[in-house]
């Protein structure tokens, strides 16, 4: 799909990874080539994130490191920045946020590959959190003390979004959209900041709040999207604690530079609840805005700057 005003036209690409829709756009004056050759290169990069950092595909990078307890393995410079970066997430929110959540995920019906349907439930016993993974960054590698099952769900979207930005860079305006997880550069085809909605958690149809947004990144975490098919009052995001899934915040949305901070942190927001959140990210520069389960909205305090009516 094409929209052209004068000689500054976008154009939208879209693709299943990582579980859901991508949809990438790009506004500019530059030739057809240069933008679908920027296309492809976004498509190669979800693709490597996916390859290297998915649990659900028993040959991924991520898998074999999850084989391979007690030992350091050496693993690509993408995995082992998921992991770390996780893991500083992890560290930040006193383990309410643990990527070693995996487990946890599979017992609760989140165990199949979105294409395949194959069921990925390893056979894991015993209790482990994010302590229990080592990180040699001279090295690169990676030692798992204890059996475990990594998941990245929270980061490695983001991350993907992050690289597909930096291939997208030069051109005048573009959105790179995984599943409602955006970052947003320049401005779009008007010449304006773009136009950004927070769906409603109960009306799919409508927008709670509409933001301008330029060259930043926003994320939203809500218990609506994932239901757990085995555990009637469970969805995806989880504390790693407990095991339980907070029911009192519905959806948390995140406001950073970057979309695997904003992916991360939305997630671990809505898992603090609101006071705690707004102190995390207001502590972090970051902005953020909670749904609760009776629908009341909260902010950190300049949210508010990119809100439009």
């Amino acid at each position: 799909m094409n929209a052209v005003d004068g000689d500054r036209r976008t154009v939208t690409r879209t693709t299943l990874a990582m579980g859901t829709i991508v949809n990438v756009h790009v506004s500019t004056v530059k030739p057809d080539f240069l933008i679908e050759r920027a296309m492809g290169r976004v498509s190669q990069v979800f693709r490597d994130v996916e390859h290297n950092c998915s649990r659900f595909d028993a040959s991924s990078e991520l898998s074999q490191l999850c084989r391979s307890t007690g030992v350091f393995v050496p693993v690509s410079d993408m995995l082992f920045e998921a992991v770390r970066f996780a893991i500083e997430v992890a560290k930040a929110t006193d383990g309410l946020f643990d990527p070693t959540v995996g487990q946890t995920m599979s017992r609760l019906g989140f165990n199949r590959h979105y294409l395949t349907g194959a069921v990925v439930m390893p056979d894991l016993t015993g209790r482990a959190d994010y302590r229990d993974v080592e990180l040699d960054e001279d090295r690169r590698q990676i030692r798992l003390a204890k059996p475990l099952l990594l998941d990245l769900g929270a980061v490695a979207k983001g991350f993907a979004i992050d690289l597909a930005a930096q291939t997208l860079q030069g051109f005048e305006g573009f959105v790179v959209d995984a599943g409602g997880d955006l970052y947003v550069s320049g401005t779009n085809h008007h010449g304006e900041a773009w136009h950004v909605g927070i769906q409603h958690p109960v009306d799919s149809r409508r927008t709670i709040c509409n933001l301008r947004l330029t060259d930043t990144a926003i994320c939203t975490s809500g218990n609506y999207e994932r239901k757990s098919p085995v555990v009637a009052t469970a969805h995806h995001i989880v504390d790693a604690k407990t095991g339980i899934s907070p029911v009192e915040v519905v959806s948390c949305t995140a406001i950073a530079p970057y979309a695997m901070m904003a992916d991360a942190f939305s997630t671990a927001s809505l898992l603090l609840g609101v006071e705690h959140g707004i102190k995390l990210l207001e502590a972090l520069g970051l902005e953020g805005l909670w749904i609760t389960s009776d629908l009341e909205v909260h902010t950190t305090n300049q949210f508010t700057r990119y809100q439009y009516e």
